[in-house]
């Protein structure tokens, strides 16, 4: 089990995703418009930075939704590894089934 201030931060990452991601692809539509000036641009990269580092999403971290674990995380399912095989060998997950030979 993950700490809770861990997965709590995470939380809050994302909610401040959400809430910059349109000012975040505004700017850098800016940035990246060769046409405008270039005194235009650098006052939006000025402005990029201004804004709070949690708020670009490369700084969230996928986490298994049930223990909080980071490593070891499958996107489609959202669950780390360790709670898949416990999952799959309950028989909770429909279509899994634990191997064994």
């Amino acid at each position: 089990m993950a700490k809770k201030s861990m997965v709590e931060r995470e939380v809050k990452r994302a909610k401040l995703v959400n809430k910059f991601a349109a000012k975040r692809a505004s700017l850098k539509a800016i940035i990246e418009d060769q046409s405008k000036p270039m005194e235009d641009r650098f006052k939006a990269t000025l402005k990029l930075a201004e804004l709070p580092r949690n708020s670009s999403a490369t700084r969230l971290h996928n986490r298994c939704q049930l223990t909080g674990r980071p490593h070891a995380y499958y996107r489609k399912l959202k669950l780390s590894r360790i709670m898949l095989r416990d999952l799959a060998s309950f028989g909770q997950i429909p279509g899994m089934v634990k191997s064994s030979w």
